[in-house]
């Protein structure tokens, strides 16, 4: 297996979906399913046999890390985990010589940070393939598993609702919504709305991308209502304001009424019940928020397999 770039080679790296078309997507969501039964019925296959993922973590997670461990072990290779108190990068290394030096050491890397541009000049460097584990603007292998979770509960052609912070989570629905051609309908209180670069781009490839300050408008006839913690990390001297801001942005069983009989519901974690969702929707008979979180590690295995698949 190679631990860097080839010459010639084509290197695909996933920072957001605005970098991938409908295809590539349903590409990476069959691998994923096809990863997850073979898991489930004890095949075991080195899809990775002796590779090394760099997992940097600049923003702590439950997650993310697991999934990502686990995962890349289960492929076959080994998981690194790099802290930014751990590494020269958390001490002021420029990206440009922290990107080249474990680039050429790994055969990919995952980044968990604060600023796209990082992961973005991160990605402009390396010799490997680089993944997105999420940054303040953009959240795209939650989003692979949603949707992973999505198709399992029969739902082919969601209406999708979003409701909260206009944060990385709505950014990704949206650009994979308009890329996928479904409806996404995203409320906001006034003042958090989604990032207005993304909408522009999502806008020219969609027109089924529907805006509110109103939850229930958005959740109405919806098939998959999602939605996010108030409070992101970096933000918790802002708590106090956020959730007088959100008043009225509760996910509860009421709002879900309004929704499609066959609807579920989806939260990324950590929820903090009786903010952004109600005790009773979040262990109800609709949610579906133990399924998706298992499901990252499914989907950031069947996208590990398409990049190294597409780096050869």
């Amino acid at each position: 297996m190679p631990i860097h770039k080839l010459k010639g080679e084509k290197l695909r790296h996933f920072l957001s979906f605005e970098d991938f078309s409908k295809e590539e997507i349903l590409e990476i969501i069959q691998i994923s399913k096809k990863v997850k039964a073979e898991l489930k019925s004890g095949v075991k296959i080195p899809y990775l046999d002796k590779q090394i993922l760099g997992m940097i973590f600049e923003k702590s997670s439950t997650r993310t890390r697991v999934s990502f461990e686990s995962g890349i072990y289960q492929l076959g290779g080994h998981g690194m985990f790099l802290s930014s108190r751990d590494i020269q990068l958390g001490r002021g290394e420029p990206v440009k010589d922290t990107s080249q030096v474990i680039s050429s050491m790994v055969d990919m890397i995952m980044l968990r940070t604060f600023g796209h541009k990082k992961i973005e000049e991160l990605a402009n460097y390396s010799k490997v393939p680089v993944i997105n584990g999420l940054t303040d603007l953009c959240h795209p292998i939650q989003i692979l598993a949603d949707y992973l979770t999505i198709l399992e509960n029969g739902i082919e052609n969601p209406i999708i609702s979003y409701i909260g912070d206009g944060n990385n989570m709505a950014n990704s629905l949206i650009m994979f919504s308009a890329k996928m051609g479904f409806q996404i309908r995203i409320a906001t209180p006034k003042g958090y709305e989604p990032d207005s670069d993304i909408l522009r781009k999502a806008k020219k490839i969609s027109e089924n991308i529907v805006l509110t300050n109103s939850p229930e408008e958005a959740i109405k006839g919806s098939d998959v209502v999602i939605t996010d913690t108030w409070v992101s990390m970096g933000q918790e001297d802002e708590k106090e304001k956020r959730v007088s801001d959100f008043s009225g942005y509760i996910i509860d069983s009421e709002k879900m009424k309004l929704a499609n009989q066959g609807s579920i519901f989806l939260h990324c974690l950590p929820a903090y019940r009786g903010y952004e969702v109600s005790n009773e929707v979040i262990d109800g008979e609709k949610s579906r928020i133990y399924q998706e979180a298992e499901n990252r590690l499914h989907a950031q295995k069947g996208l590990m397999i398409w990049l190294d698949k597409n780096r050869k």
